[in-house]
């Protein structure tokens, strides 16, 4: 299935991409937004992060195309600031983060993202790291099993499916999406089963976070592109789920915070600081019907913009 990049043009208006600025795609995947800004610099650069080597050489030949200039980085986006940093980059005009999964990675069978392959446990972004879903269900406790479960794939049966794979796991390793696709199912009664929807959705959404370190990741990233951004310089972030949004919403409300001070303080509102940061736009951006009706990966995504303020 070929990946269709989410909320495409929202994306480019909500960075407002000036031709000679300096823009960070800090989730590369399949090249498809950052081709987009791309196209719209002359004198400007367009820097690239990605973990994953087949999307940085997947995308590489789509970007020369564009004839910007460009740097692909395969790296973590929490290494933001210090990799800008030893390419001499100390501030940026825009930074779009996608939070998504690639298509080609759900679709790999081999990656084992997907509950509808019978494959490896795997849901490594990184293939490089120790760390990967067949480690976690194997050895984490069942304790562990129900946090993670509960706190990241929001499920309500994770007792039950944390004592199905400790019970599991005693008599053989769990090795594959299938034989944990086959635990989750053993854990739920009939009449969830019988509902719309995969049932080993929440949990191998749960598993994957765990497994990249997802939303701690998104925190460091956050701070840091808050950091790096010049001023009108834009942040953009695209999320897929509730866990994500909320983290990006509420690191983005305190940064537009004013100073705050005691009522009793006879100040009027312009004598106090403003925040360095105001909210693009104040209601989340969500996908068009078009794009709703052509791309099922949209129906999730939201889309949080914040800028810079000018130096007061």
């Amino acid at each position: 299935m070929e990946h269709v990049s989410v909320m495409l043009q929202q994306c480019l208006e909500a960075l407002n991409v000036r031709e000679d600025g300096i823009y960070v795609d800090g989730t590369l995947g399949r090249g498809g937004h950052a081709c987009a800004i791309a196209g719209r610099l002359k004198s400007g650069k367009l820097y690239c992060f990605d973990l994953d080597r087949s999307a940085i050489e997947e995308s590489d030949g789509k970007l020369a195309r564009t004839g910007a200039d460009y740097e692909l980085i395969l790296s973590n986006f929490i290494n933001m600031k210090a990799e800008l940093n030893k390419r001499g980059v100390e501030a940026v005009d825009g930074i779009l983060l996608d939070l998504g999964v690639s298509s080609p990675q759900f679709d790999d069978p081999s990656r084992g993202f997907s509950y509808r392959y019978d494959s490896r446990l795997d849901m490594r972004m990184d293939q490089s790291q120790t760390l990967d879903a067949q480690l976690i269900v194997n050895t984490y406790s069942y304790q562990d099993l129900v946090r993670i479960l509960r706190d990241y794939g929001e499920e309500k049966f994770a007792p039950a499916i944390a004592r199905n794979i400790e019970k599991a796991r005693t008599l053989k390793q769990i090795e594959t999406t299938g034989e944990l696709v086959d635990i989750i199912r053993q854990s739920m009664p009939a009449r969830v089963l019988n509902k719309k929807g995969h049932p080993a959705k929440q949990t191998f959404q749960a598993l994957r976070i765990e497994v990249n370190h997802e939303l701690d990741n998104l925190r460091s990233v956050l701070d840091q592109g808050l950091q790096l951004l010049k001023p009108q310089g834009r942040m953009a972030v695209i999320t897929f789920h509730s866990l994500e949004d909320e983290i990006v919403k509420k690191v983005f409300r305190n940064a537009c915070q004013n100073q705050q001070i005691d009522k009793r303080i006879p100040l009027k509102d312009s004598e106090l600081k403003q925040a360095d940061y105001q909210l693009v736009n104040k209601k989340v951006i969500t996908a068009d019907q078009a794009e709703l009706e052509s791309n099922h990966r949209s129906h999730s995504a939201k889309l949080r913009v914040i800028e810079r303020r000018t130096s007061q």
